[in-house]
């Protein structure tokens, strides 16, 4: 202000003041020269103005900009070496293990759980924490239909991230936990682990700031709920090309939510299932042969929620082949995010028997309460175990559908169930071309390629 002065030249300056009373604000003083005819300076004006609303939001700003700041580098770290760990994990109790290790490790969050379902005990149950505390043994298990309010319950509920920071709230959910220090929670965090729509378990994580639970936080934290879940589901669905012993079950289906029964009930007919495809656009292709001409199946089927499309492939003298796309959660999807599959399945008069094999380390009581969780209507026919010989057909199978693209699968799969490999051949090029949307010649180069790397692994092998 001074030089300014000095120069005879305005100036505004803004500084801390004091009022009469001793409370302090912040204060804009202008200042500006009055010059006289000649030019020379006579005079000086100025004026104060009180902008201390203006001068502590800045300031609000800019801390919270430098909260911000080391915010995300905490996080950049904390998402690069749970990413780095999951990736090195080779056990799912490796992945939990390292998950709670490294969350627990960030500032300001003093506890990480994880629990997984047991579904035939109705419970989440504790597989893995670390923190500040010891809890005992089973204090961190949960009731499957306990209360809504509890982030963990509700997390593996909703599949949605679930947050309680409230105090009131945060008093009432950490009552009677004996085994923390309340007084220092202020946020606790349930993050589902979940791929597609299957969720494995729940991290659950209590923070000492609420201030830890922003949106850019729960953010992250979703993010590694879905990281750690695909992880889980590739370990699992792994387990099976692994296991040197699997378990089959024999499952009776009355429930019409399973599409296949529906159809046979109301369409009077039989059906066979074929095998399945994955689509790139997240849905299923279901092959089934079936004993009616296509009218009454077509009728039927676009009558059924869980049917998309239906199209027959292929007529028979008596049987037709059809090919049903689904994009909803189907049993093939369920069962393959648990490293099962279905071996085979007849259906007839609206009852559902089939197959199912999966790593006998693997419980049956999850499988079938996870499928009765979809269809009620279930029971079990029967259990058996078997050795799996080294060089499994489904590791062989799983080879495959790696080296295959999904177009170059589907037109293999479809030309196959289509009797076009047949010395009567059923079926045209052409034919499976349309029903692909493709012309034929596109669908010629995707089976040519198809055949190659088919015979490429079994000569290989």
């Amino acid at each position: 202000m001074r030089e300014a002065i000095d120069a005879g030249e305005p100036v505004s300056v803004e500084l801390r003041n004091y009022r009469k009373d001793g409370t302090e604000f912040w204060n804009r003083v202008d200042v500006a020269p009055v010059h006289d005819e000649d030019g020379e300076v006579t005079h000086y004006v100025g004026f104060q103005t009180d902008v201390t609303d203006r001068k502590e939001a800045e300031m609000a700003a800019k801390q919270e900009r430098e909260k911000l700041e080391h915010l995300l580098v905490r996080i950049e770290g904390l998402v690069q070496d749970v990413t780095r760990r999951l990736v090195q994990a080779s056990s799912r109790a490796e992945v939990e293990s390292a998950v709670c290790d490294r969350v627990a490790a960030v500032e300001n969050c003093a506890f990480a759980w994880i629990v997984t379902p047991d579904l035939a005990r109705e419970t989440l149950t504790a597989s893995a924490s670390a923190g500040e505390w010891d809890p005992p043994a089973g204090v961190l298990d949960r009731e499957l239909n306990g209360s809504a309010a509890d982030p963990t319950v509700d997390a593996y509920r909703s599949g949605e991230l679930r947050t309680v920071t409230a105090d009131e709230e945060l008093a009432q959910l950490l009552a009677g936990e004996s085994w923390l220090d309340a007084d220092q929670l202020a946020g606790v965090a349930g993050v589902p682990l979940a791929y597609d729509d299957t969720v494995y378990g729940v991290l659950t994580v209590y923070t000492t700031e609420a201030a830890t639970l922003p949106k850019h936080e729960t953010v992250v934290l979703a993010a590694l709920g879905r990281a750690t879940g695909t992880t889980i589901n590739a370990l699992e669905r792994g387990r099976l090309l692994a296991s040197d012993n699997v378990t089959e079950l024999d499952l009776r289906i009355t429930d019409d939510g399973l599409f296949p029964v529906a159809l046979s009930d109301g369409a009077d007919c039989a059906l066979e299932y074929g095998g399945s495809v994955y689509k790139e656009d997240g849905s299923v292709l279901l092959f089934f042969t079936t004993d009616r001409e296509p009218g009454p199946v077509l009728e039927v089927a676009a009558s059924l929620p869980a049917v998309d499309e239906a199209i027959p492939l292929q007529e028979y003298d008596d049987a037709t082949l059809f090919e049903f796309r689904v994009t909803g959660a189907s049993m093939v999807a369920t069962l393959a995010k648990r490293g099962a599959h279905i071996d085979s399945m007849a259906v007839e008069n609206g009852v559902a028997e089939l197959s199912v094999e999966f790593p006998n380390r693997t419980d049956a009581r999850e499988i079938v309460e996870l499928l009765r969780e979809r269809y009620p209507e279930i029971e079990l026919a029967g259990r058996r175990e078997r050795e799996q010989p080294t060089d499994t057909k489904r590791g062989f199978v799983a080879d495959i559908e790696e080296r295959l693209t999904e177009r170059q699968l589907t037109a293999l799969q479809k030309a196959y169930l289509s009797g076009y490999f047949d010395r009567n051949r059923a079926t045209t090029g052409t034919e499976l071309a349309a029903s692909m949307e493709i012309d034929r010649s596109t669908y010629h180069q995707h089976l040519r390629a198809a055949e190659r790397k088919l015979l490429d692994a079994f000569f290989d092998r």
